[in-house]
């Protein structure tokens, strides 16, 4: 799939089949993730790739927008290890490009995928803490739901000319 294409026709995908993904499958998404570029490359991110049944179940009892994790058949977390930062608090933007390079990983590889947010949020933080054991310098930004899709959503147009100024904010191109 060409790079534009894959940025056009990825959707969040919240329905998944029962088919598992392959291992081999589930390492190229974090190796395009971990691909992605990072502030002093830093790479600060730390992912956990949750296919415990029970784990997955859970998880939309602190997260109330991860509803679809009771059909997906896996799940990766997405964290950002402030030890690790070498520009201090660019970790969320380092982790949100290795999220878009999974979610069009994913995309290409016939999965879907959905980006569900957890951090600004502390009552998801504190859950996801909780349940994944994360220590006070890990921070939970994302979690992706991944499977095969049992739904197809077409593709859309979201280019829209008045989010657009040229040269200052609030100037149009004449």
């Amino acid at each position: 799939m060409e790079t534009l294409e894959a940025i056009h026709t990825r959707r969040s995908i919240r329905k998944y089949t029962d088919r598992p993904i392959p291992r081999e499958l589930v390492t190229e998404l974090l190796r395009a993730a971990m691909s992605a570029p990072s502030a002093v490359n830093a790479q600060p991110w730390v992912f956990i790739v949750i296919d415990d049944r029970k784990l997955l179940d859970e998880i939309p009892t602190f997260s109330p927008y991860a509803g679809m994790c009771r059909e997906a058949p896996l799940a990766i977390l997405v964290c950002g290890d402030t030890t690790q930062e070498k520009a201090p608090g660019y970790w969320v933007q380092d982790c949100s490009a290795a999220v878009q390079n999974l979610l069009l990983t994913a995309h290409d590889a016939g999965l879907g995928a959905v980006w569900t947010g957890i951090f600004p949020m502390t009552d998801r933080i504190k859950g996801f803490r909780k349940t994944f054991g994360l220590p006070d310098y890990v921070f939970p930004l994302a979690l992706v739901p991944v499977g095969y899709p049992a739904e197809k959503p077409g593709p859309q147009d979201r280019y829209r000319e008045d989010k657009v100024y040229h040269n200052r904010y609030g100037q149009r191109k004449e």
